[in-house]
This record gives C-alpha cells, structure tokens and sequence, in this order.
C-alpha cells in the first residue's frame, strides 16, 4: 500500500514537472526572436543613418580654394585650427560623409601634435560653427563637418559683402569711402586675406586695424587704394610715417627678409595703380571684384 501511494505520488509530481519545462522552453525560444528583431532594426537604422549622412562628393580644389580664401581669414583661424579642420574635412567631406567618428589621439597623431592643442582646437572649431558636436565621450567624437559655406559666420559675411558690393557699384568703385559702412571695411580685410599688409603675419579677425598707406594728415582719402588691413603692431608703429619708410624700418629690425621686402614695395605700387581691388559679393552671390 505504502509503495503504491509513493508510486502515485511520484507520477503526479513528474505530470507537475512535464507541463512546467514547456513554457519555459517556449519563453527562452521568444527572447532569442526579440532580441534578434531587436538586433535586425538596430542595423537597418544603422544602415539607413549612415545613407543619410553620406553627401555626394564635393570639388576638392574648389573646397580647398574656399576654406584658405573665406574660412580661414574670416573665423580667424590659427595655423593649429586650419591644420585640424583640413584634416576633418579630408576624411569626411572629400569621402562623401557628413559626420566623422574620430578620437582626440587619432587626429593628434594624424596631424602630428600632441592632445592638448589639439582638443582645444577641436573646442575652437565646435565654437566657431565649423563642427558640430553630435556625441562626446572618452571613447571618441562624432562631428558633422560643416562647409565654408554651410558656417553661419561665413554666410552672415557674403550677405554683408553683397550689401556693400551694391552700394560701391552705386557711385562707383574710386569714389567709395571704404571706412563707412562695416561691409566695407571687412572688404579690405579679406582683400588681405587674414595677413597683415606690412609684416605678413597672420592676425586674428578681432586684431585687425585698417591702416592709411598715406597718412590721413596728409591726403584724407579713405580709397581702396590707401587702405590696407595691419596688425595692432604694426598700426601703431607706423603712425604717420610712410609706408615706404615703415617697411624699410621692419626690413633693418628684421621682421622682413630681403625678397619679403621688394614684394611689398611691389604690392604698394600695385595698390597705388588701382590692381588690388577688394573682392566683393555679386548680387548673384559669386564673388567678384567691383
């Protein structure tokens, strides 16, 4: 009797065991599906953000001849930030890629500097509207690089150089007073393309003097022709002397070598000729000397 009861027992606890394995069996069988489901839209989504990222490609010297001739002296980008930037537009733009996934020591090694000025040149450019920081962490970045002409500085810049480009074609390129209007004076800076005319040293955007070529006590003239875009130095060094004789003095306290030197008297008689015209936006927006 006892053995009989053990037995029914024993069938009854094994009809309780049966019914249980099924369900859990059943329930691991969904989550391998959920997470491969899971896993497949992962993939598409992955997929289909790096088809959205990717652009068609661009002209690279036409890029090239816009970050050195607009980025570049218009942000007021050092030697460091126009290194950084070039190189970031190299492996994502020129490849067809809006964003880039990179690390502070990949692009320190790539461009042959250490991290720190590197990192800060990376905040410079993110500050100035030539990246933009889409993800950061320890791991890496991911920036979208951004044209010369996608960069809201630089845009704001051809609408004011278009402005100015309408009011000098109005009374005519000789008799415009170039230090009006702040489109106009921003013309003559970019005609120097971010260097100062007598030193030849690169100036910040925030740096930049207009200076007379003849003293204004002598010819009060605010043409074209006897501005020119100086560093604060240089500005106020020169003061009422003229430029001639102020390039003569950098050349002695050998600021200028000798070939630098016959270039700028040779600009000086460019510019007194009337070739050095400032470039100005058309209406049509290309640029074009007025």
């Amino acid at each position: 009797m006892e053995k009989h009861d053990a037995a029914r027992m024993s069938n009854r606890s094994e009809e309780g065991r049966g019914p249980s394995r099924l369900p859990s069996r059943m329930l691991w069988a969904s989550r391998v599906s959920l997470r491969s489901s899971w896993q497949a839209k992962a993939r598409r989504e992955e997929e289909k953000r790096q088809r959205d990222c990717r652009t068609p490609k661009v002209d690279a010297g036409a890029l090239w001849k816009q970050i050195e001739d607009v980025a570049v002296p218009q942000l007021g980008l050092s030697v460091i930030d126009h290194v950084v930037y070039s190189h970031l537009v190299r492996h994502s733009r020129l490849e067809g890629r809006r964003r880039l996934r990179f690390s502070i020591p990949w692009l320190a090694r790539n461009i042959r500097l250490s991290t720190c000025p590197t990192r800060e040149a990376v905040r410079r450019l993110a500050a100035e509207g030539a990246l933009l920081m889409i993800e950061r962490s320890k791991a890496g970045h991911v920036v979208e690089v951004r044209l010369p002409e996608e960069i809201r500085g630089v845009r704001a810049n051809a609408v004011r150089a278009r402005k100015a480009a309408r009011l000098s074609s109005a009374v005519g390129i000789e008799e415009v007073d170039f230090l009006k209007t702040l489109e106009l004076r921003r013309a003559i800076h970019a005609r120097e393309r971010g260097k100062c005319f007598y030193c030849l040293r690169r100036v910040a955007a925030r740096l930049e003097c207009l200076d007379h070529v003849v003293p204004r006590a002598k010819v009060r003239c605010n043409s074209y022709r006897n501005l020119v875009s100086s560093c604060m130095e240089c500005n106020s060094q020169k003061g009422e002397r003229p430029a001639e004789e102020f390039l003569r003095w950098l050349f002695r306290e050998r600021r200028l070598t000798a070939a630098e030197l016959r270039g700028r008297f040779r600009a000086l008689e460019l510019l007194a000729a009337g070739k050095l015209r400032p470039e100005l936006a058309s209406e049509g927006g290309a640029e074009s000397p007025v």
